[in-house]
Protein backbone atom coordinates (compact mmCIF):
# COMPACT_ATOMS: atom_id res chain seq x y z
CA UNK A 1 0.00 0.00 0.00
CA UNK A 2 1.10 3.59 -0.60
CA UNK A 3 -0.41 6.71 -0.10
CA UNK A 4 1.47 8.74 -2.56
CA UNK A 5 1.35 12.85 -2.22
CA UNK A 6 -0.84 14.12 0.64
CA UNK A 7 -2.28 16.87 -2.21
CA UNK A 8 -4.67 19.17 -1.25
CA UNK A 9 -5.76 19.37 2.93
CA UNK A 10 -2.63 17.22 3.50
CA UNK A 11 0.81 16.69 5.04
CA UNK A 12 2.81 15.65 1.99
CA UNK A 13 5.35 13.28 2.50
CA UNK A 14 3.08 10.05 1.81
CA UNK A 15 1.56 7.42 3.79
CA UNK A 16 3.45 7.49 7.48
CA UNK A 17 3.80 4.19 9.02
CA UNK A 18 3.11 4.41 12.94
CA UNK A 19 3.93 1.07 14.89
CA UNK A 20 2.58 -0.14 18.16
CA UNK A 21 5.53 1.35 20.02
CA UNK A 22 5.17 4.62 18.94
CA UNK A 23 1.70 4.88 19.53
CA UNK A 24 1.98 3.78 22.79
CA UNK A 25 4.80 6.96 23.27
CA UNK A 26 2.93 9.08 20.95
CA UNK A 27 -0.92 9.25 23.04
CA UNK A 28 0.06 8.46 26.81
CA UNK A 29 -3.10 7.66 28.91
CA UNK A 30 -3.73 11.05 30.30
CA UNK A 31 -3.84 12.72 26.64
CA UNK A 32 -5.72 9.80 25.12
CA UNK A 33 -9.01 10.81 27.70
CA UNK A 34 -8.44 14.24 27.48
CA UNK A 35 -8.56 14.03 23.69
CA UNK A 36 -11.71 11.81 23.90
CA UNK A 37 -13.63 14.29 26.46
CA UNK A 38 -12.37 17.34 24.40
CA UNK A 39 -14.12 15.45 21.23
CA UNK A 40 -17.40 15.31 22.61
CA UNK A 41 -17.01 18.79 24.60
CA UNK A 42 -16.57 19.76 21.08
CA UNK A 43 -20.11 18.74 19.63
CA UNK A 44 -19.15 15.11 18.26
CA UNK A 45 -21.88 12.99 18.05
CA UNK A 46 -21.18 9.08 18.97
CA UNK A 47 -25.06 8.65 17.66
CA UNK A 48 -23.89 9.43 14.48
CA UNK A 49 -21.15 6.85 14.17
CA UNK A 50 -21.61 4.42 10.97
CA UNK A 51 -22.34 0.56 12.71
CA UNK A 52 -19.56 -1.81 13.08
CA UNK A 53 -19.29 -4.28 10.32
CA UNK A 54 -18.80 -7.85 11.60
CA UNK A 55 -18.05 -10.70 8.99
CA UNK A 56 -18.10 -14.10 10.22
CA UNK A 57 -15.63 -15.96 9.47
CA UNK A 58 -14.11 -20.08 9.76
CA UNK A 59 -12.09 -19.13 12.83
CA UNK A 60 -13.35 -15.91 14.00
CA UNK A 61 -14.27 -12.58 12.81
CA UNK A 62 -13.33 -10.10 10.61
CA UNK A 63 -14.78 -6.20 11.78
CA UNK A 64 -14.41 -2.90 9.94
CA UNK A 65 -15.05 0.23 11.53
CA UNK A 66 -15.39 3.43 9.56
CA UNK A 67 -15.43 7.48 10.81
CA UNK A 68 -14.93 10.96 10.04
CA UNK A 69 -14.70 13.97 11.63
CA UNK A 70 -14.40 17.65 9.85
CA UNK A 71 -10.08 16.94 9.65
CA UNK A 72 -10.26 13.25 9.83
CA UNK A 73 -11.32 10.30 8.29
CA UNK A 74 -10.11 6.56 8.94
CA UNK A 75 -11.23 3.02 9.02
CA UNK A 76 -10.20 -0.04 11.60
CA UNK A 77 -10.02 -3.44 9.71
CA UNK A 78 -9.73 -6.15 12.77
CA UNK A 79 -9.75 -9.74 13.14
CA UNK A 80 -10.89 -11.49 16.32
CA UNK A 81 -10.15 -15.21 16.54
CA UNK A 82 -10.69 -16.58 19.79
CA UNK A 83 -8.43 -19.38 19.95
CA UNK A 84 -4.85 -17.32 19.10
CA UNK A 85 -3.93 -17.40 22.62
CA UNK A 86 -3.62 -20.69 22.84
CA UNK A 87 -1.13 -20.55 19.52
CA UNK A 88 0.46 -18.04 21.43
CA UNK A 89 -1.06 -14.91 19.53
CA UNK A 90 -3.20 -12.05 19.99
CA UNK A 91 -7.07 -12.70 19.99
CA UNK A 92 -7.44 -9.11 18.52
CA UNK A 93 -5.45 -8.30 15.68
CA UNK A 94 -5.36 -5.16 12.76
CA UNK A 95 -4.08 -2.34 11.58
CA UNK A 96 -5.97 1.29 11.46
CA UNK A 97 -6.01 3.93 8.43
CA UNK A 98 -6.36 7.87 8.71
CA UNK A 99 -6.91 10.11 5.45
CA UNK A 100 -7.41 13.39 5.33
CA UNK A 101 -11.19 14.11 5.59
CA UNK A 102 -11.29 16.73 2.93
CA UNK A 103 -9.22 14.72 0.60
CA UNK A 104 -9.14 11.12 1.66
CA UNK A 105 -5.47 10.99 1.15
CA UNK A 106 -4.22 8.33 3.09
CA UNK A 107 -1.98 9.85 5.80
CA UNK A 108 -1.06 7.07 8.27
CA UNK A 109 -1.25 3.22 8.93
CA UNK A 110 -1.21 2.45 12.82
CA UNK A 111 -0.69 -0.31 14.76
CA UNK A 112 -4.78 -1.36 15.27
CA UNK A 113 -3.82 -3.04 18.53
CA UNK A 114 -2.03 -0.77 20.37
CA UNK A 115 -4.43 1.96 18.91
CA UNK A 116 -7.50 -0.41 20.91
CA UNK A 117 -5.93 -1.08 24.20
CA UNK A 118 -5.30 2.73 24.54
CA UNK A 119 -8.50 4.05 23.55
CA UNK A 120 -10.71 1.18 24.86
CA UNK A 121 -9.00 2.54 28.39
CA UNK A 122 -9.30 5.72 27.52
CA UNK A 123 -12.86 5.65 27.41
CA UNK A 124 -13.66 4.12 30.54
CA UNK A 125 -11.55 5.98 32.27
CA UNK A 126 -13.09 9.32 30.51
CA UNK A 127 -16.38 7.94 31.77
CA UNK A 128 -15.11 6.79 34.91
CA UNK A 129 -13.54 10.60 35.63
CA UNK A 130 -16.86 12.07 35.54
CA UNK A 131 -18.58 9.18 37.41
CA UNK A 132 -16.21 7.72 40.30
CA UNK A 133 -16.14 8.85 43.40
CA UNK A 134 -13.24 11.59 43.74
CA UNK A 135 -11.51 9.49 46.12
CA UNK A 136 -11.91 6.25 44.84
CA UNK A 137 -8.78 3.81 45.57
CA UNK A 138 -10.43 0.14 45.90
CA UNK A 139 -10.90 -1.60 42.29
CA UNK A 140 -12.00 -4.77 41.19
CA UNK A 141 -10.34 -5.50 37.85
CA UNK A 142 -11.87 -8.97 36.07
CA UNK A 143 -9.35 -10.04 33.88
CA UNK A 144 -5.21 -10.70 32.99
CA UNK A 145 -5.00 -9.38 29.16
CA UNK A 146 -3.52 -6.29 27.53
CA UNK A 147 -7.00 -4.62 28.68
CA UNK A 148 -6.63 -5.27 32.32
CA UNK A 149 -3.83 -3.60 32.17
CA UNK A 150 -4.85 -0.95 30.32
CA UNK A 151 -7.45 0.14 32.38
CA UNK A 152 -5.36 -0.41 35.66
CA UNK A 153 -3.26 2.59 33.79
CA UNK A 154 -6.13 4.49 32.39
CA UNK A 155 -8.17 4.64 36.09
CA UNK A 156 -4.92 5.23 38.29
CA UNK A 157 -4.55 8.37 36.01
CA UNK A 158 -8.19 9.54 37.22
CA UNK A 159 -8.86 8.15 40.37
CA UNK A 160 -6.03 7.68 43.15
CA UNK A 161 -6.26 3.78 43.35
CA UNK A 162 -4.00 2.23 45.79
CA UNK A 163 -5.45 -1.18 46.23
CA UNK A 164 -6.44 -3.57 42.93
CA UNK A 165 -7.84 -7.36 43.65
CA UNK A 166 -7.67 -8.79 39.80
CA UNK A 167 -9.56 -12.09 39.35
CA UNK A 168 -8.73 -14.80 36.86
CA UNK A 169 -9.74 -18.13 35.76
CA UNK A 170 -5.81 -19.19 34.54
CA UNK A 171 -3.38 -19.02 37.46
CA UNK A 172 -0.55 -18.91 35.00
CA UNK A 173 -2.18 -15.74 33.77
CA UNK A 174 -3.63 -13.97 37.10
CA UNK A 175 0.44 -14.60 38.44
CA UNK A 176 2.40 -13.53 35.40
CA UNK A 177 -0.19 -10.24 35.67
CA UNK A 178 0.98 -9.69 39.63
CA UNK A 179 4.63 -10.30 38.62
CA UNK A 180 4.59 -8.06 35.84
CA UNK A 181 4.29 -5.34 38.31
CA UNK A 182 6.45 -6.15 41.14
CA UNK A 183 9.37 -6.51 38.59
CA UNK A 184 7.72 -3.60 36.77
CA UNK A 185 7.64 -1.76 40.40
CA UNK A 186 11.88 -1.83 40.30
CA UNK A 187 12.35 -0.59 36.46
CA UNK A 188 10.29 1.89 37.24
CA UNK A 189 5.98 1.21 36.76
CA UNK A 190 4.29 -0.64 34.06
CA UNK A 191 2.59 1.72 31.14
CA UNK A 192 -0.45 1.78 29.09
CA UNK A 193 -0.74 -1.81 27.98
CA UNK A 194 1.65 -3.41 30.60
CA UNK A 195 5.19 -4.96 30.22
CA UNK A 196 6.60 -6.33 27.33
CA UNK A 197 3.42 -8.87 26.87
CA UNK A 198 3.67 -12.85 26.07
CA UNK A 199 1.49 -15.06 24.50
CA UNK A 200 -1.12 -14.08 27.13
CA UNK A 201 -0.24 -10.69 27.04
CA UNK A 202 1.80 -10.18 29.71
CA UNK A 203 5.31 -10.23 31.25
CA UNK A 204 5.95 -13.94 32.32
CA UNK A 205 8.39 -12.86 35.18
CA UNK A 206 8.03 -12.64 38.61
CA UNK A 207 11.90 -13.68 39.79
CA UNK A 208 12.48 -11.32 43.77
CA UNK A 209 8.93 -10.41 44.26
CA UNK A 210 8.39 -9.94 47.54
CA UNK A 211 4.76 -11.03 48.77
CA UNK A 212 3.00 -10.86 51.58
CA UNK A 213 2.86 -13.77 54.47
CA UNK A 214 -0.37 -14.70 56.05
CA UNK A 215 -2.36 -18.01 55.20
CA UNK A 216 -4.27 -17.96 52.60
CA UNK A 217 -1.59 -15.99 50.50
CA UNK A 218 0.54 -17.58 47.40
CA UNK A 219 4.12 -15.44 48.07
CA UNK A 220 7.06 -15.14 46.16
CA UNK A 221 10.32 -15.40 47.09
CA UNK A 222 13.73 -15.97 45.07
CA UNK A 223 11.62 -16.57 42.12
CA UNK A 224 9.72 -19.29 43.38
CA UNK A 225 6.39 -19.23 43.79
CA UNK A 226 5.15 -20.59 47.47
CA UNK A 227 1.52 -21.83 47.43
CA UNK A 228 -0.56 -20.95 50.27
CA UNK A 229 -4.39 -21.01 49.65
CA UNK A 230 -4.32 -20.12 46.08
CA UNK A 231 -4.24 -16.42 46.01
CA UNK A 232 -1.22 -13.89 45.42
CA UNK A 233 -0.54 -10.18 46.21
CA UNK A 234 2.04 -7.75 45.58
CA UNK A 235 2.76 -4.51 47.35
CA UNK A 236 5.20 -1.68 46.54
CA UNK A 237 5.32 2.41 45.71
CA UNK A 238 1.90 2.68 47.33
CA UNK A 239 0.09 0.25 45.12
CA UNK A 240 -1.50 -3.19 46.49
CA UNK A 241 -2.18 -5.80 43.87
CA UNK A 242 -3.56 -9.04 44.88
CA UNK A 243 -5.58 -11.73 43.02
CA UNK A 244 -7.53 -14.17 43.31
CA UNK A 245 -10.02 -17.05 41.50
CA UNK A 246 -13.72 -16.52 40.54
CA UNK A 247 -16.09 -18.50 43.29
CA UNK A 248 -13.41 -17.65 46.27
CA UNK A 249 -15.34 -15.56 49.02
CA UNK A 250 -12.52 -12.90 48.58
CA UNK A 251 -13.79 -11.95 45.22
CA UNK A 252 -17.69 -11.23 46.64
CA UNK A 253 -15.86 -9.60 49.88
CA UNK A 254 -13.55 -7.54 47.73
CA UNK A 255 -16.88 -6.13 45.69
CA UNK A 256 -18.57 -5.32 48.89
CA UNK A 257 -15.38 -3.08 49.82
CA UNK A 258 -14.62 -1.48 45.58
CA UNK A 259 -14.93 2.04 44.24
CA UNK A 260 -14.28 0.89 41.12
CA UNK A 261 -15.01 -2.06 39.06
CA UNK A 262 -13.54 -3.12 35.79
CA UNK A 263 -14.55 -5.90 33.68
CA UNK A 264 -12.61 -7.11 30.88
CA UNK A 265 -12.46 -10.46 29.99
CA UNK A 266 -14.85 -12.33 27.08
CA UNK A 267 -17.00 -14.04 29.22
CA UNK A 268 -20.55 -14.46 28.68
CA UNK A 269 -22.07 -14.38 31.79
CA UNK A 270 -22.11 -12.33 34.71
CA UNK A 271 -18.57 -12.00 36.47
CA UNK A 272 -20.33 -10.94 39.94
CA UNK A 273 -23.46 -10.51 42.18
CA UNK A 274 -24.45 -7.05 41.66
CA UNK A 275 -26.14 -7.00 44.82
CA UNK A 276 -22.68 -6.46 46.51
CA UNK A 277 -21.96 -3.56 45.20
CA UNK A 278 -21.70 -0.31 47.36
CA UNK A 279 -23.90 2.54 46.71
CA UNK A 280 -21.27 4.38 45.41
CA UNK A 281 -19.38 2.10 43.45
CA UNK A 282 -18.54 2.57 39.34
CA UNK A 283 -18.65 -0.02 37.11
CA UNK A 284 -17.27 -0.60 33.66
CA UNK A 285 -17.80 -3.64 31.44
CA UNK A 286 -15.53 -3.74 27.84
CA UNK A 287 -15.26 -7.34 27.57
CA UNK A 288 -17.63 -7.51 24.58
CA UNK A 289 -19.96 -6.41 21.75
CA UNK A 290 -22.48 -8.64 21.05
CA UNK A 291 -25.99 -9.22 22.63
CA UNK A 292 -25.99 -12.73 23.41
CA UNK A 293 -23.05 -12.29 25.89
CA UNK A 294 -22.55 -9.93 29.29
CA UNK A 295 -20.28 -9.07 32.44
CA UNK A 296 -22.60 -8.21 34.66
CA UNK A 297 -26.31 -9.51 35.99
CA UNK A 298 -29.79 -8.25 36.50
CA UNK A 299 -29.03 -6.80 39.75
CA UNK A 300 -25.98 -4.37 38.58
CA UNK A 301 -28.41 -3.43 35.82
CA UNK A 302 -31.36 -2.55 37.76
CA UNK A 303 -29.39 -0.63 40.69
CA UNK A 304 -27.32 1.68 38.65
CA UNK A 305 -27.62 4.70 36.46
CA UNK A 306 -26.81 3.33 33.14
CA UNK A 307 -24.26 5.23 30.79
CA UNK A 308 -23.37 4.15 26.99
CA UNK A 309 -20.84 5.39 24.69
CA UNK A 310 -23.82 5.91 22.21
CA UNK A 311 -27.92 4.63 23.01
CA UNK A 312 -28.14 2.87 19.01
CA UNK A 313 -24.64 1.17 19.45
CA UNK A 314 -25.75 -0.26 23.04
CA UNK A 315 -29.07 -1.33 21.37
CA UNK A 316 -27.17 -3.21 18.98
CA UNK A 317 -24.31 -4.69 20.69
CA UNK A 318 -24.72 -4.53 24.04
CA UNK A 319 -25.87 -7.74 25.76
CA UNK A 320 -25.40 -6.12 29.21
CA UNK A 321 -28.13 -3.85 28.28
CA UNK A 322 -29.74 -5.72 25.67
CA UNK A 323 -30.67 -8.69 27.77
CA UNK A 324 -32.00 -6.87 30.87
CA UNK A 325 -34.49 -4.54 28.22
CA UNK A 326 -35.53 -7.83 26.69
CA UNK A 327 -36.43 -8.88 30.32
CA UNK A 328 -38.55 -5.59 31.38
CA UNK A 329 -35.72 -4.50 33.65
CA UNK A 330 -34.34 -1.68 31.96
CA UNK A 331 -36.26 0.68 29.82
CA UNK A 332 -34.12 2.34 26.66
CA UNK A 333 -35.03 5.83 27.75
CA UNK A 334 -33.15 4.93 30.91
CA UNK A 335 -29.49 4.90 29.24
CA UNK A 336 -27.55 7.96 29.67
CA UNK A 337 -25.56 9.14 26.58
CA UNK A 338 -21.66 9.47 27.71
CA UNK A 339 -22.02 12.65 25.75
CA UNK A 340 -24.56 14.20 27.58
CA UNK A 341 -22.31 13.52 31.11
CA UNK A 342 -18.92 14.80 29.59
CA UNK A 343 -20.44 18.35 28.66
CA UNK A 344 -22.79 18.42 31.68
CA UNK A 345 -26.20 17.91 30.52
CA UNK A 346 -26.69 14.31 33.04
CA UNK A 347 -25.57 14.16 36.18
CA UNK A 348 -25.48 10.17 37.56
CA UNK A 349 -27.65 9.62 41.30
CA UNK A 350 -24.88 9.73 43.84
CA UNK A 351 -27.47 7.41 45.89
CA UNK A 352 -26.86 4.67 43.48
CA UNK A 353 -23.98 2.57 41.46
CA UNK A 354 -23.10 3.50 38.03
CA UNK A 355 -22.70 1.52 35.37
CA UNK A 356 -21.00 2.47 31.80
CA UNK A 357 -20.91 -0.15 29.31
CA UNK A 358 -18.69 0.56 26.25
CA UNK A 359 -19.04 -1.89 23.37
CA UNK A 360 -15.83 0.13 20.98
CA UNK A 361 -16.85 3.07 18.93
CA UNK A 362 -15.28 3.86 15.64
CA UNK A 363 -15.33 7.71 16.83
CA UNK A 364 -12.92 6.36 19.36
CA UNK A 365 -10.16 5.09 17.40
CA UNK A 366 -10.68 8.30 15.00
CA UNK A 367 -10.10 10.26 17.99
CA UNK A 368 -7.02 8.55 19.39
CA UNK A 369 -5.91 7.77 15.76
CA UNK A 370 -5.70 11.85 15.09
CA UNK A 371 -3.88 12.45 18.33
CA UNK A 372 -1.30 9.82 17.64
CA UNK A 373 -0.30 11.26 14.40
CA UNK A 374 -0.01 14.92 15.03
CA UNK A 375 2.36 13.84 17.92
CA UNK A 376 4.70 11.96 15.57
CA UNK A 377 4.39 14.20 12.65
CA UNK A 378 4.88 17.08 14.84
CA UNK A 379 2.27 19.25 13.93
CA UNK A 380 1.74 21.55 16.18
CA UNK A 381 -1.54 20.99 17.04
CA UNK A 382 -3.41 21.07 20.68
CA UNK A 383 -6.09 18.87 21.55
CA UNK A 384 -8.28 22.35 22.28
CA UNK A 385 -7.62 22.64 17.68
CA UNK A 386 -8.37 19.40 16.69
CA UNK A 387 -12.21 19.56 15.53
CA UNK A 388 -14.49 16.15 16.40
CA UNK A 389 -17.51 17.38 14.87
CA UNK A 390 -19.28 15.89 12.25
Amino acid sequence: MTGGDAGEGGTGGGLRVIGAAEVDAAVPMTSAIAALQSALRGGLDPETDPARSVVPVEHGQLLLMPAQSSRYAGVKVASVAPANPSLGRPRIQGNYLLLDARTLTPLALLDGVALTSIRTAAVSAAAADLLAAPDAERLVLFGTGPQAHSHLAALRAVRPVRHVTVVGRDRGRVEAFVGAYGSAGRRGGVRGGGAKPGPGGVEPGLGGVELGAGEGWLGVRGGELEHGGGELRFEADGLMVEACAPGQAAVEEAIRAADLVACCTTARTPLFDGSALAAHATVTAVGSHEPDAREVDDATVRRSTVVVEARAAALREAGDVIQPLRAGLLEADDLVGMADVVRGKAVADPARPRLFKSVGMAWEDLVVAGAAYEAVAGSGEREGDRDGGR
